[in-house]
């Protein structure tokens, strides 16, 4: 169903601070976690300022060039990011933080990876999760990809509807690190579906 007055286009760099905040929701503190460690590199901004930094590279799999935004009066008000997810990579030179470790370890080779997938509340219940999702399905196909992968808390019980609904199953599972930043404990969950 399409909701009358959105539009759905590809980001530009002037969208990276709302993608920074549409991503900070998507990710339940996660993210916001990512950007406070990146804080010295970043003196005097709020993480979600470091986030809109980020995004508004040209390259990476953080770029507003791999986000597509949902906009309603010339105002975005949803967005979806997607990258590949790579068949082989390297082992990390660095250790790897702890309370990330469960997110980098929950992938699916040769999928396209939904990084984020957000609305502002009160735009949520009007179709355009599936939307967003079935634009993520077409860039899959686009790009020669036979599925989609995803994380989701087990305890966002709204996303997790939307994504089975959507024909999403659960293909592996981790628990979560405690964080005050991050709003869920229990599980995370990977889940892929067929584009």
């Amino acid at each position: 169903m399409n909701e009358p007055g959105i539009a759905f286009r590809p980001a530009t760099k002037g969208d990276s601070l709302r993608i920074a905040e549409l991503f900070s929701i998507s990710s339940d503190g996660v993210v916001d976690y990512v950007w406070s460690t990146l804080a010295p590199d970043y003196p005097g901004l709020a993480p979600v300022e470091i986030g809109a930094v980020r995004y508004a590279s040209e390259e990476g799999n953080f770029s507003y060039t791999n986000c597509v935004v949902a906009e309603r009066e010339w105002a975005v008000i949803g967005q979806l990011c997607t990258y590949p997810v790579e068949t082989h990579r390297a082992e990390p030179d660095e250790p790897v933080d702890p309370i990330l470790e469960p997110y980098g370890r929950l992938e699916i080779p040769d999928t396209l990876y939904v990084s984020s997938l957000a609305l502002f509340d009160e735009f949520r219940g009007m179709g355009l999760g599936t939307k967003l999702l079935s634009i993520a399905r077409d860039q899959a196909r686009e790009r020669g990809f036979d599925a989609l992968s995803l994380l989701v808390f087990e305890q966002n019980t709204g996303a997790l509807r939307l994504y089975r609904r959507e024909g999403f199953r659960e293909v592996n599972l981790a628990p979560v690190v405690p964080h005050p930043l991050i709003n869920h404990t229990g599980d995370v969950l990977l889940m892929t579906a067929e584009v």
